[in-house]
C-alpha cells in the first residue's frame, strides 16, 4: 500500500471526527472492509461532507427508471472526460460490481463510444457527457433523443443531476488531490470465489 496523502488538505482522525460523519464511515467501512478515502478527505469540512453525502445518496441509491450499473456507468464516463482519477477508480469498481463485469468500467472510462453497451446506454452518456461538459448547449433534441430510447422525464433528470453533481465531484477530488484507496484497483476484476 501507498504511504501518499488522502488529501493536500487536513484530515480528520476518526476519534476526533462529529459522531454522526463517525458512525456512517464505521458503517462503510464494516460494509466494504476499508474507508474509501472520500469520506476522510470531505470530513474535513463536516457540514459540507453532511451535504454532499445526502445529495450523493439521494441520487444514486433511490429506486428509480436507471439501474444502479447504469447510474455508476454515468460517473465513471463523466468522471473519464473531467479526468478525475479518484472517481473513475472508485466507481470503476462499484460499476464492475453492479454490472457483473470486469471489462465494461475501463471500456467506458475511456472511451464510451466503443463500450460494449446498448443503444440506450449509449444515448444515456450521450447526454449525461452534454450536461458535464457543455451543459450550456442542451437542447429540446437531446431530451427527443433520449425518450426514443424509452427514458422517461425523471430517467433524464436523474441522468442529468448524476452528471452535475459528480462533475462537482470530479472537481473536488481534483482540486484536493484525493488519492483512491489501494483496494478500489482490484474489485470486481475477477469472480467472486465461492
Amino acid at each position: 500500500m501507498t504511504a501518499a496523502p488522502v488529501s493536500r488538505f487536513p484530515v480528520p482522525r476518526l476519534e476526533d471526527m462529529p459522531e454522526d460523519l463517525r458512525a456512517r464511515i464505521l458503517e462503510v467501512q464494516e460494509k466494504s472492509g476499508f474507508i474509501p478515502n472520500v469520506f476522510l478527505a470531505l470530513a474535513h469540512r463536516p457540514a459540507e461532507w453532511r451535504a454532499f453525502f445526502a445529495y450523493h445518496d439521494a441520487l444514486m441509491e433511490k429506486d428509480s427508471g436507471l439501474t444502479k450499473a447504469e447510474r455508476e456507468m454515468i460517473v465513471v464516463a463523466t468522471s473519464g472526460a473531467n479526468r478525475c482519477q479518484y472517481c473513475v477508480v472508485a466507481h470503476g469498481a462499484i460499476l464492475r460490481i453492479r454490472a457483473k463485469n470486469p471489462l465494461i468500467a475501463d471500456q467506458v472510462a475511456v472511451n464510451y463510444l466503443k463500450a460494449d453497451l446498448t443503444p440506450r446506454q449509449k444515448a444515456m452518456l450521450d447526454f449525461a457527457m452534454k450536461v458535464a461538459l457543455d451543459a450550456g448547449a442542451i437542447g429540446d433534441a437531446d431530451f427527443e433523443a433520449l425518450r426514443a430510447h424509452g427514458f422517461s422525464s425523471e430517467d433524464i433528470w436523474d441522468i442529468g443531476a448524476v452528471a452535475a453533481f459528480f462533475a462537482l465531484s470530479n472537481r473536488m477530488a481534483n482540486m484536493t488531490a484525493m488519492r483512491p484507496n489501494d483496494e478500489f484497483y482490484l474489485l470486481g476484476r475477477q469472480p467472486r470465489q465461492k
